[in-house]
């Protein structure tokens, strides 16, 4: 057994996908399951169930699950002690939710770069799974949202606020509406909807309900990148972060909500985690102009 298939299991057990844990992990999914497969050989019992939508951990799989945390954890702590002694830094290892990923998270390493010449790699997740993470030690810090169900309730966690972000809808830019910057959403009532996860359709049947309609969820996508794919092809609209619109394809339109929904976005620690400074420092710098627009 080796660490790298602790790595590729724990990152599969996160992230409840192989191709999300193979981009995570710098495998392609073939190789990241070879790598689960030896493990399982090793261990000699199955350790995931594979799944249409994804795997989750047996029963002998969630038992071994703490344990491969603790021995990558523990590896992870000796690497930094031996490079600390020769007076080098080990990349700093954070999470992110996947909008944050695409637009703000970018601006905040490379600032990191430049001014503290620090080194990060990044784990994109939804906020659930970045939590557990961070509560396990396997991340260092998260940037997550408060959208359903929200902020974990743990004291042992702090959450410092960076900014709000606006959802904005997305159509094909051939859409009849695609001109109009701003728009009611019960215009959209008889649109079929996009979605990629439970907590945005939540966010979207929020909205609806209170214009007096029910979306129409007519496609789930697997991320941000296909919904956003699935719009332009004009197979529907869809809500989506307002963080995410400078990272948004030529081939969708944008268009913001006479009354919108917010999200929060929040820096994500253990309370006894310390030496972030420069790390909160440049995400707040990042999210400068998002707390400029809500201005």
């Amino acid at each position: 057994m080796s660490l790298t298939q602790y790595r590729a299991f724990v990152a599969a057990c996160d992230l409840g996908s192989l191709r999300a844990a193979g981009a995570a992990t710098g495998f392609s999914q073939p190789a990241l399951s070879r790598q689960i497969a030896a493990l399982e050989r090793s261990v000699g019992v199955p350790l995931l169930h594979r799944q249409a939508r994804g795997v989750a951990p047996t029963e002998a799989g969630a038992a071994l699950l703490p344990h491969a945390r603790l021995l990558i954890h523990e590896a992870a702590r000796g690497q930094e002690a031996a490079r600390a002694a020769e007076g080098e830094r080990a990349p700093l290892l954070i999470g992110s939710v996947p909008s944050a990923t695409a637009a703000l998270v970018p601006h905040a390493l490379a600032r990191l770069r430049r001014s503290a010449g620090l080194e990060c790699t990044v784990v994109t997740a939804l906020t659930p799974r970045l939590t557990g993470m961070v509560q396990a030690r396997d991340l260092r810090a998260a940037v997550v949202t408060d959208v359903p169900a929200g902020l974990p309730d743990d004291p042992d966690l702090r959450a410092a606020h960076l900014a709000d972000d606006e959802m904005v809808v997305i159509v094909p830019a051939d859409h009849a509406v695609a001109q109009d910057s701003t728009i009611a959403i019960e215009r959209l009532s008889e649109e079929l909807w996009v979605e990629d996860n439970a907590s945005s359709a939540a966010v979207l049947r929020r909205l609806a309900t209170r214009a007096g309609f029910e979306p129409r969820l007519q496609h789930l996508a697997d991320d941000l990148s296909a919904k956003t794919g699935l719009v332009a092809a004009g197979l529907g609209v869809a809500l989506v972060p307002g963080l995410l619109v400078p990272a948004l394809r030529a081939d969708v339109a944008v268009l913001r909500l006479t009354e919108p929904a917010t999200r929060g976005i929040y820096l994500l620690t253990r309370r006894d985690e310390l030496g972030l400074e420069n790390l909160a420092d440049a995400l707040e710098s990042a999210a400068t102009p998002l707390r400029t627009r809500r201005a």
